[in-house]
């Protein structure tokens, strides 16, 4: 017997009928959100399961919130989370299988579990923590000394976003006056794309500073005005935090979102709420090291003018203790002096005395020996042309001398003379 044939229609119409039959309650499901668009209140949506270890979809079907429940369903999820309804977020929906021949197979979503979603956040937000530590990161950035001059800063920020225009009012003050010079680099800080994007952007920054600049930025900035807690979400990457805590510069970041803390607030060497809050930690810093060379240089000059103080009153300790000894031994020395005078006085006439009765002697002696004296006991001078003969050899060659006695001379004539042996 042949095979019964149906039309397509008929087919469909019997498989919309068992799954209505089938799936007749509505059942919570697991999924993430690939795609989303809004038409006229609607939201379509395509949902997808992934493979945790290759990120393969192996499950997925179009959703739809319908216009009269979307206000409902949508707005209570984002009040309770705090969370937009976008693509990319894990979530928990409640939904009712529906197939319609003419448009196929999906679900209609009736309600969200929005502590699932911010649960699903927290747990990878915890897993990056984790991961970070491990490895030695999450503290390696706040442990760099911050800058004791701040001249130099590189900010990495949304392009013409209200946040960098806020950061920009007190920045622009402080580069016109010389203060510190600020370079820009923009990035997108949404959407899948934010955190290759932040990372391009801060690599092309760096390498361009390193061809115009002979020293590193004292500062690295990370700014973005504020925006939804899913937005945040895209900068919990792990690769964007590595490459943030190995930089030998401290990161200062300001997100913009006073409750929610992403991972660069966490790595970061300081982390502010607001861009404004940044440019204020900036200029404070600079403010208060100011303030503290200002105090240093007024505690050298204190502590210079008491040292000065101190010397003075030891120096004129020293020169009165000086003249006291000087004083003293002036007079010491005058004392010797007295006692030496008196010693060389006395040494000196005795030396006079002594030196008198020598010449005296002398005296005595020479008077003894005068001519007169000699010739009254009997001896003669021989003479010879009125110079007086004092050896023998003289005379073998002269014949007449004179003779001086003691009461006259007489003339004589050598006959013969002979040497003593």
């Amino acid at each position: 017997m042949a095979d019964p044939q149906l039309s397509l229609s008929e087919y469909l119409s019997g498989v919309q009928e068992i799954i209505q039959l089938t799936f007749d309650e509505s059942v919570w499901v697991r999924a993430e959100i690939r795609n989303l668009n809004i038409k006229g209140g609607h939201y379509y949506l395509e949902l997808a399961e992934k493979e945790q270890q290759s990120d393969k979809v192996i499950a997925s079907c179009r959703a739809t919130i319908w216009k009269f429940s979307a206000a409902n369903i949508v707005l209570k999820f984002e009040r309770e989370s705090g969370i937009e309804l976008s693509k990319d977020l894990n979530v928990l929906i409640k939904v009712k299988a529906r197939f319609d021949p003419q448009y196929g197979f999906s679900v209609n979503i009736e309600d969200i579990d929005s502590s699932f979603t911010l649960g699903d956040i927290a747990r990878q937000y915890q897993q990056l923590v984790e991961r970070l530590t491990q490895e030695g990161l999450i503290e390696r950035n706040r442990q760099l000394v911050t800058p004791f001059d701040i001249q130099h800063v590189l900010v990495i920020a949304p392009q013409q976003a209200a946040g960098l225009g806020d950061f920009k009012k007190d920045a622009d003050v402080l580069q016109k006056y010389g203060v510190c010079n600020f370079i820009y680099q923009t990035a997108t800080f949404q959407g899948q794309t934010a955190p290759k994007s932040i990372i391009e952007a801060l690599r092309s920054a760096l390498k361009h500073w390193a061809n115009d600049f002979n020293y590193p930025p004292d500062l690295i900035v990370i700014i973005r005005g504020g925006g939804a807690v899913n937005d945040l979400a895209y900068l919990n990457d792990y690769e964007l935090a590595a490459l943030l805590c190995k930089r030998s510069v401290p990161v200062w970041v300001g997100i913009g979102h006073e409750k929610d803390r992403t991972i660069l607030d966490e790595i970061a060497h300081r982390s502010f709420d607001t861009p404004s809050k940044v440019i204020a930690g900036i200029r404070n810093t600079i403010s208060e090291n100011v303030q503290q060379v200002q105090n240093t240089f007024q505690r050298i000059k204190t502590l210079s003018q008491y040292q000065l103080m101190v010397y003075q009153s030891q120096n004129d300790q020293y020169m009165r203790l000086i003249r006291t000894l000087s004083h003293s031994q002036l007079s010491e020395s005058a004392k010797t002096l007295d006692v030496l005078k008196d010693v060389v006085h006395c040494c000196a006439q005795q030396q006079v005395r002594q030196t008198k009765q020598h010449i005296d002697s002398l005296l005595k002696e020479i008077l003894l020996q005068n001519p007169r004296h000699i010739l009254n006991k009997g001896y003669a001078i021989v003479r010879y042309n009125g110079r007086a003969i004092r050896s023998v050899q003289q005379l073998n060659v002269i014949q007449n001398i004179q003779l001086e006695l003691q009461d006259g001379k007489i003339q004589a004539e050598i006959v013969k003379g002979s040497q003593n042996e």
